[in-house]
């Protein structure tokens, strides 16, 4: 599809601020043979919420998986193309994937708490695992600010040393956001994150992308259309133009312009729950 250049310089201005975070350039991703996602090429703001939507076995949840290289953790798949943040590229050779995971961090559909550590300990495990060491008065510190980022701290400060999987799933899920940005990322993926809650855990998390993006660049995967029209600034449209094919980027732009003027028929349909 070709976009007529008033409209490609519409929607430049309408996204803010200017800066971009990510870059991808011809992204695919792969399981063995079977190209999942082909050729993506996006620019993903920063200090904005970015939602991927699109009918499932679109690709959208590898491409996630591939910005922070978490799909090449799975036995023979792979990715082509560029992915860079802020300029570097984030599958050089010379890039260390624990570095990459450590500036993208990573929030799942399901809540994942370690379940054998503290509320805590489950806050500085990023910092941990990367060999960071802070005193007990700087680890409290951080604990205390990081679980007021994500509003937990009123909720769970008389319960820090009990086990992460104590909690409730809309509080787990806020602190595993907790242990992501505790680590200072540059970006926080979210693979989802709400399928799993009940209205008002969901409308917790949904607040606290709002928050976030002040801070960070936020890329969220959804089914829930309405979600994506509360929470993000960008959106960006996945399909499966023919059955067998892998799955495309079609249309990306503003959110409001999205979902009130989309160019492309397929992301029209889908919107209107045609299919998907």
């Amino acid at each position: 599809m070709t976009v007529t250049l008033e409209i490609a310089e519409l929607d430049a201005m309408m996204m803010q601020p200017n800066t971009t975070a990510l870059n991808l350039a011809d992204v695919s991703a792969y399981y063995g043979d079977l190209e999942a996602v082909s050729n993506v090429t996006l620019d993903i703001e920063s200090n904005a919420v970015t939602a991927f939507i699109g009918p499932s076995g679109c690709g959208k949840s590898t491409l996630l998986r591939s910005i922070n290289r978490l799909h090449e953790t799975t036995p023979g798949t792979r990715v082509t193309g560029h992915i860079t943040l802020d300029g570097d590229d984030l599958y050089s050779p010379q890039m260390d994937p624990v570095e990459v995971r450590t500036r993208v961090g990573m929030v799942f559909q399901r809540a994942n708490p370690f379940p054998t550590m503290s509320v805590r300990d489950n806050v500085l495990a990023g910092i941990r695992l990367r060999g960071g060491h802070l005193n007990r008065t700087k680890a409290d510190d951080l604990v205390e600010h990081t679980l007021r980022d994500v509003s937990l701290w009123d909720e769970v400060k008389d319960r820090l040393g009990k086990s992460g999987a104590s909690l409730s799933g809309g509080q787990q899920q806020r602190l595993c956001i907790a242990r992501a940005i505790a680590a200072s990322p540059e970006v926080i993926l979210m693979d989802e994150p709400c399928s799993a809650l009940d209205p008002a855990s969901t409308a917790a998390v949904e607040n606290l992308m709002l928050s976030l993006k002040t801070a960070y660049t936020v890329v969220v995967v959804t089914h829930n259309m309405q979600q994506a029209a509360r929470v993000s600034d960008t959106t960006a449209f996945f399909s499966v133009p023919e059955p067998g094919q892998p799955g495309q980027l079609i249309e990306v732009g503003p959110t409001e312009r999205i979902f009130n003027d989309p160019l492309c028929d397929a992301t029209r349909d889908y919107i209107a729950g045609k299919f998907g």
